[in-house]
């Protein structure tokens, strides 16, 4: 009886183990875009279960050539997150989450709107990118890698003409600026107006592929624009450009918080 009651905490134990690590993995994988792939591995193996239940040969035959040479066809795509999580294993960070607190958001978005406003009215070209649900760590690992913390100073220092970094974007995550002079795909919508410049079809590119949200400063017109889900709002007023970066990173944050919370410093 006693064996059996070994035995059994045993398994609870194992279990809580594993459960813990499979937890901790998907956070990894959950700051990539692996999990988009992910999701396509899901779909594959949802539909081979259907094509056995419906007894469905030749597309459980597909299937099964794609299980096997499944295996190696994982390791080729995984390999960036692979590699990084190897790196972090050898870090120790492997097991650590970092908790985005509601106040890093407020100073986060306060600095960030301070650096735009200079930029803007100096006609300093600027491209801001918020990463959100979809990880952007391939797009970090392009530029420089600072992992800093956010300050306006360091913004605009950042995009003055003719320094080292002011030609990439700087990407934003977890509210520590990961990177400067970093290289985004641009978007091949024939649509995009032809005025539309380097920057602002980087930016549009990369709210095609993720949905991150991006805040150019034109340097021929000062304008400020936010490029999101495929989109750009051109000319963006200030009220407007707070209201939205509010929105989306904190969409359950209500209005009446939102302006007591920021207060606009004009310089």
């Amino acid at each position: 009886m006693e064996w059996i009651t070994d035995i059994g905490i045993t398994d609870i134990i194992d279990i809580l183990i594993v459960s813990y690590v499979i937890y901790q993995l998907i956070l990894l994988v959950r700051g990539t875009r692996a999990i988009q792939l992910l999701k396509g591995i899901l779909v594959v193996v949802v539909t081979w279960a259907l094509s056995s239940w419906f007894k469905l040969n030749t597309l459980q035959w597909m299937m099964n050539q794609i299980f096997t040479f499944g295996l190696v066809g994982v390791i080729i795509i995984f390999q960036p997150e692979l590699r990084r999580a190897l790196e972090q294993l050898g870090r120790g960070k492997l097991f650590s989450r970092t908790n985005v607190e509601e106040q890093d958001i407020n100073r986060q978005i306060n600095e960030v709107l301070r650096a735009v406003q200079y930029m803007a009215q100096r006609k300093i070209g600027a491209l801001i990118v918020f990463e959100r649900e979809t990880g952007l760590n391939d797009y970090v690992e392009s530029g420089i890698q600072l992992e800093s913390q956010i300050s306006s100073e360091l913004l605009i220092n950042i995009f003055i003409p003719n320094t080292p970094l002011h030609d990439g974007a700087v990407i934003i995550s977890k509210s520590r600026l990961m990177a400067a002079g970093c290289y985004l795909p641009l978007s091949e919508n024939p649509f995009i107006s032809k005025e539309l410049g380097t920057r602002h079809r980087a930016a549009i590119g990369m709210s095609e592929v993720s949905d991150a949200m991006c805040v150019i400063v034109s340097e021929e017109t000062g304008q400020v624009s936010l490029a999101l889900n495929g989109h750009v709002l051109r000319d963006i007023k200030e009220d407007a450009l707070l209201a939205k970066l509010f929105e989306e990173l904190k969409p359950k944050m209500k209005i009446k918080e939102k302006s007591s919370i920021w207060k606009w410093r004009r310089r």
